[in-house]
């Protein structure tokens, strides 16, 4: 049995410059961070040959290419897996449509787990890159590439989008202790709604042309946060910056929010939050708000219909937890 156990991810700043649409003029760029929340995937030998898939369905199936699930079909057709496994995926969050990077973690749990199953350690590179390949490339999602590279890497991360397709990835130079005080004053609310991104990304993409001097200011946003948490000093500037990412977000697509998500925004502002953002492609999902610590009870208390989802920021990316594979049967 191999477990692999992959985090989720927040978004700060730049999201949207990760999409090929915006890359392939000028250089994109993110600041993420990897958050206590995981997808983890198990990979267990069978003593027939079938394929059992375990997720919101059940699939039995005689070959990889049967497979209606997706990312677990071209993961086990790219890691070269036949037969002869049971699958199962599990998540700490709504599997779909939470705006945290969730289709993305599966993705790069699937491939850590399938190639460890077949005896062998890649890189997080080669697990984002591939994970890149097979979302984007392969099944033609609409979508970035931030996901699967800090859910591979791992940590706070500075990460750019190169136009000649590399990428490059910087860790941000921050103390622990500094981290968990910026980290502290953050705070995660779920709007009960999930939503499919790929209608905003699609609307995005479509009008990234039009939108490149917004998504310029976006990216040049990463820049002035990892100043900020690079200084060692003052982040409640960084709530500053979500509540003008957010501005900027919002004029990217009619989808992003809606009547509900600013009636929630403004309560949390309201009450001394200083600024904030959905999290991913938006509509839906979590509300991410930066809250100076005394202020914080308030938000809670403002915010009280809907669910306060605690978390602390990781710095390990995609790992496996358990490995014990032994041939029972053949």
């Amino acid at each position: 049995m191999i477990i692999s156990q992959t985090p989720l991810r927040i978004s700060f700043v730049g999201g949207g410059t990760d999409l090929k649409d915006f890359w392939s003029v000028k250089p994109g760029a993110v600041l993420s961070t990897t958050i206590d929340k995981y997808v983890y995937v198990v990979i267990k030998e069978r003593f027939d040959d079938y394929i059992y898939v375990n997720y919101s369905q059940k699939e039995i199936v005689d070959k990889p290419s049967d497979l209606q699930h997706d990312l677990v079909r071209e993961a086990m057709i790219k890691t070269d897996i036949k037969g002869g496994v049971e699958i199962t995926t599990l998540a700490d969050i709504p599997s779909e449509g939470s705006g945290l990077g969730s289709s993305s973690s599966i993705t790069v749990g699937l491939l850590n787990a399938f190639y460890a199953y077949q005896g062998e350690q890649v890189t997080a590179a080669q697990l984002a890159q591939e994970a890149c390949e097979i979302e984007i490339d392969i099944l033609g999602n609409p979508i970035g590439k931030q996901d699967q590279y800090v859910a591979a890497y791992g940590g706070l991360r500075e990460i750019t989008f190169n136009p000649d397709e590399t990428v490059t990835i910087e860790s941000i130079k921050i103390q622990n202790s500094h981290k968990r005080s910026f980290g502290s004053n953050l705070l995660l609310f779920y709007t009960d709604t999930t939503r499919h991104s790929s209608d905003i990304l699609i609307e995005q993409k479509a009008k990234t042309h039009k939108k490149i001097d917004i998504l310029t200011q976006m990216r040049d946003q990463v820049y002035s946060l990892r100043k900020i948490l690079e200084s060692n000093d003052y982040y409640d500037r960084s709530g500053q910056i979500l509540h003008e990412a957010w501005l900027y977000k919002k004029q990217l697509s009619g989808n992003i929010s809606n009547p509900e998500i600013n009636k929630m925004y403004q309560q949390a502002r309201d009450a001394g939050a200083l600024g904030g953002k959905i999290s991913g492609a938006g509509g839906g999902g979590f509300l991410l708000v930066y809250v100076p610590r005394e202020k914080q009870n308030a938000v809670r208390t403002a915010l009280k219909d809907y669910r306060h989802f605690p978390f602390m920021l990781e710095p390990d990316g995609s790992k496996i937890i358990f490995n014990i594979k032994r041939a029972y049967w053949k």
